[in-house]
């Protein structure tokens, strides 16, 4: 899964219609270079890739110097949300999804980031309950201990982050896709301070 393929699919349909320099320009003043590992050379790679495998229509604009405009199909609005939920529900070893997924998150109704947000819970628990279990089977050498002790830790605080965050959707934090008729969840309407 990609983070840039992501926040591309995600920029352009915020915006509606947009070209190269916008879709960059907006991802910098997320910061996407630095929490996403988003390279700036590839951006407009994916951008050509992704009209090429039909998520995205390129259209040139007459008298201007070549340049070219992206719209999102129908595909590649299924298969930003596909990514999305992806990103939100199943906890990776890369970070870079889920910090994309999050800068996305107001695409989806509250009800569904909140479901999704419940299985990546459940994973993360389990997948703590069983470094808990395998840190009994490794007495020697000791310092492994310490590798475990870190797992732990790392699995608690994405347990208690989750299960925050959660907890914000519940009480009504963040306006999400369907609660404001000009938000981020309609393609065309979403202005960059929505992010």
């Amino acid at each position: 899964m990609s983070a840039t393929r992501l926040l591309v699919l995600g920029a352009v349909r915020g915006f509606g219609r947009a070209h190269g320099y916008l879709v960059r320009t907006e991802l910098l003043t997320w910061g996407a270079d630095e929490w996403a590992n988003v390279k700036w050379g590839s951006l407009y790679h994916a951008l050509r890739q992704l009209a090429k495998d039909g998520l995205l229509r390129a259209i040139e604009v007459p008298d201007s110097g070549g340049r070219v405009d992206y719209e999102i199909t129908e595909t590649g609005d299924a298969e930003f949300f596909r990514l999305l939920r992806d990103a939100l529900r199943q906890p990776e070893i890369r970070q870079d999804m889920l910090t994309a997924g999050l800068a996305l998150l107001p695409a989806l109704p509250r009800a569904e980031a909140i479901e999704l947000l419940e299985k990546r819970l459940h994973a993360l628990e389990s997948g703590r309950a069983d470094i808990i279990e395998q840190t009994g089977a490794w007495a020697d050498p000791g310092h492994v201990q310490e590798l475990f002790d870190l797992w732990v830790h790392n699995a608690s605080s994405g347990v208690d982050w989750t299960r925050g965050l959660i907890e914000r959707l519940k009480a009504g934090a963040h306006t999400m896709a369907g609660e404001d008729p000009a938000g981020f969840g309609m393609p065309g309407t979403w202005t960059p301070t929505q992010v």
